[in-house]
């Protein structure tokens, strides 16, 4: 990293764009992340390194990607806002894309589905049409400059080695461009077309559909030798799965010569279309393709030689020789009939091998002439071999697993149908072995993402489903469907059922509810209440406190502890009862008020006993003649009281008639 890339996080460069971030480097600039101030927005800010700041030839691809991607403004392309030169040095400000890049995608996945493969490289096409319209041959085609926005989106960007028009790919000697992509006329120095931008298009496709590109080596001038001189091999030999379409539009955009390529972007997405819709690809690229693997140049359209012309202007007609008669010299003079008769022997025999001479030549002629190729997909393996024997021609048979072609029936062939090819070659053509069988991993008992792995490396999908257990921790596979250890189809889908651990409902607040609509309102939402009697001065069974509080998640069947109020309580002297009481005196009292006294005193009236006793003054009735205990002392609080009342006698009572 340059001095001045440093020191530039949370610095506002060239005093507008605030820096936030550094998102990436490469080979001559960074790229921070910045803040538009005069705008308000998010920007991508390249800047080009210090060391190259000096050097004219840098500067001057600097300049040229700016000049060429600014006046591209299309969906597939990222959008230049701005340029400049600032702090001693040069920077483009650019549309930021929130998102990784093509290289990093097929890094993460090893590989990309066919049809993916098709989805991107459409996007690309189209961003190389829009160019190759406007005189740009972006000259770098790789995933490294290929961004994946929102919504699978892709951009192409960096135009640092771009220009108008076809040019010359060497600078100061060099080749430009980056060694793994380079098509062969880039690799010799040679002059760039848009067949070359397809090209690179081509090596994209492969390590997409493959992970690799299609040359390698130790070194950048080994690897763009390979890429002059070694064919490739197909990316269906490489990987299984790449539909033999897709192997030929690959081979056709990796043709050495440019006039062999696809020739348009629109060409190339035309085929792509075919492909996508299910439809067979362009005779053209057939040929190109058998052409490729065969290490030939296409074969071009045979052209008639023009007619000779007169000095006049005609056309010259070539001499006709008179017929050779054998026998005019016979006629201009007799002869024997013996050497007549010799004469006509040699001729005769002179026919004979002549007629042999020329069906031994034609027998070889015929025998050099290319025959077409049959087309034997779709049909039984035994009959294309038979087929392909009928034309003189050898079978390659491979085999692989496919999940539409029943086994045994052939998928595909290289070279197409009606390709003419010379008798002897070998048409090589692939038969399905059916829907490849896979053991079904066990995954229940394992965490979620351990299970989705197992499956995928199996070969199988997922079909996760979430179900509440207050048995099993949350994301723990606790069951799945089809069983372990089944053979099943390659790519089934294994039903997961995944614990989302105990089901949990929202506490209801019964806070100053009565104690029996508090435990109804509980037991509605599947919640227990645990009732704790406190002293409170609320009224009795009125909720004081609960917890959990209102409003939290509980386990569905848990307990949730209510306080309930014992209510207010009075506050009430403190009195001790005493061991004994002392009995009042209450001789001479009459009865009513004697009891008064002796409740008063704290016995009870149940423990006054009265006896009545017979008097005969007046003055003595309804009064206490004498009491047990005496006045004054002390007894037991439930002792029992006797009092003696007097009473006056009754008409024929005793007392009246003791002197009559």
């Amino acid at each position: 990293m340059s001095r001045v890339s440093d020191t530039l996080i949370d610095t506002v460069f060239d005093g507008r764009y605030r820096i936030l971030r550094k998102l990436g480097s490469g080979g001559m600039a960074n790229v921070y992340l910045a803040e538009d101030t005069e705008l308000g927005r998010r920007v991508a800010i390249k800047i080009l390194n210090e060391r190259y700041a000096e050097d004219e030839l840098f500067v001057e691809r600097f300049r040229r990607e700016a000049k060429a991607a600014a006046g591209l403004s299309h969906p597939n392309i990222v959008s230049i806002y701005d340029r400049g030169e600032a702090q001693g040095t040069y920077y483009i400000a650019m549309e930021v894309i929130e998102g990784k890049s093509l290289k990093e995608l097929i890094r993460a996945s090893g590989r990309l589905r066919p049809a993916q493969t098709i989805a991107y490289a459409r996007q690309i096409l189209s961003a190389l049409r829009f160019a190759h319209r406007n005189g740009i041959v972006h000259r770098d085609i790789k995933p490294h400059n290929v961004l994946i926005g929102a919504e699978e989106r892709l951009k192409v960007t960096d135009f640092g080695i771009a220009r108008a028009g076809a040019s010359q790919m060497t600078e100061a000697g060099s080749i430009m461009g980056t060694a793994q992509y380079l098509s062969p006329e880039q690799a010799r120095g040679a002059q760039v077309t848009a067949a070359s931008d397809l090209y690179s298009v081509g090596v994209v496709m492969y390590e997409m559909l493959t992970g690799e590109v299609p040359f390698g080596g130790d070194n950048p001038v080994e690897i763009a030798m390979k890429h002059v001189s070694e064919r490739p091999r197909p990316p269906s030999a490489r990987v299984q799965g790449v539909p033999p379409e897709l192997d030929q539009i690959v081979l056709r955009c990796l043709a050495k010569n440019p006039a062999d390529r696809y020739q348009t972007a629109e060409e190339l997405d035309a085929d792509l279309a075919r492909v996508e819709a299910g439809l067979p690809v362009a005779r053209e690229t057939t040929e190109a393709a058998t052409a490729v693997l065969r290490g030939v140049s296409a074969p071009a359209p045979t052209q008639a030689l023009p007619p000779r012309q007169t000095p006049s202007g005609g056309t010259a007609r070539p001499p006709r020789r008179p017929p050779y008669d054998p026998y005019a010299e016979a006629r201009r003079k007799k002869r024997s009939i013996v050497p007549w008769l010799f004469v006509l022997v040699l001729l005769a025999a002179a026919a004979v091998a002549g007629w042999y001479v020329y069906q031994q030549v034609q027998d070889r002629l015929i025998d050099a002439q290319p025959v077409p190729v049959p087309n034997v997909v779709g049909i039984v393996e035994q009959k294309a071999v038979d087929k392909i024997k009928e034309k003189g021609l050898e079978s390659d048979v491979r085999r692989r697993f496919d999940d539409e072609v029943v086994a045994g029936v052939v998928i595909s062939q290289v070279p197409g149908a009606s390709t003419r090819v010379a008798k002897g070659e070998t048409v090589t053509i692939v038969v399905s072995k059916g829907i490849e069988q896979v053991t079904v991993p066990k995954v229940s008992g394992l965490a979620l993402e351990e299970a989705l792995a197992a499956l995928d490396q199996a070969g199988l999908k997922a079909d996760p489903k979430y179900v509440f257990s207050d048995k099993v921790e949350p994301g723990i596979v606790i069951s799945q469907d089809p069983k372990p250890d089944g053979e099943v189809a390659k790519g089934t889908v294994v039903e997961l059922k995944v614990s989302k651990g105990a089901e949990t409902v929202t506490v209801p607040d019964v806070l100053q509810q009565d104690q029996a609509s508090a435990e109804a309102e509980l037991a509605d939402v599947d919640l227990v209440a645990n009732v704790v009697v406190v002293a409170s001065d609320q009224p009795a069974g009125i909720v004081v406190a609960q917890f959990p509080d209102p409003g939290a998640e509980a386990d569905k069947g848990s307990a949730v502890e209510i306080d309930v109020s014992e209510g207010p309580q009075e506050t009430q002297p403190t009195t001790t009862a005493p061991a004994t009481i002392a009995v009042p005196d209450v001789v001479g009292h009459n009865k009513d008020a004697a009891l008064a006294m002796l409740t008063d005193a704290g016995f009870a009236s149940s423990q006054i006993q009265i006896v009545e006793q017979v008097v005969l003054s007046p003055d003595q009735d309804g009064l206490v003649l004498k009491q047990d205990p005496a006045g004054g002392v002390e007894a037991d609080p439930g002792a029992t009281i006797t009092l003696t009342v007097g009473t006056l006698p009754g008409p024929g009572d005793g007392a009246g008639g003791g002197s009559g």
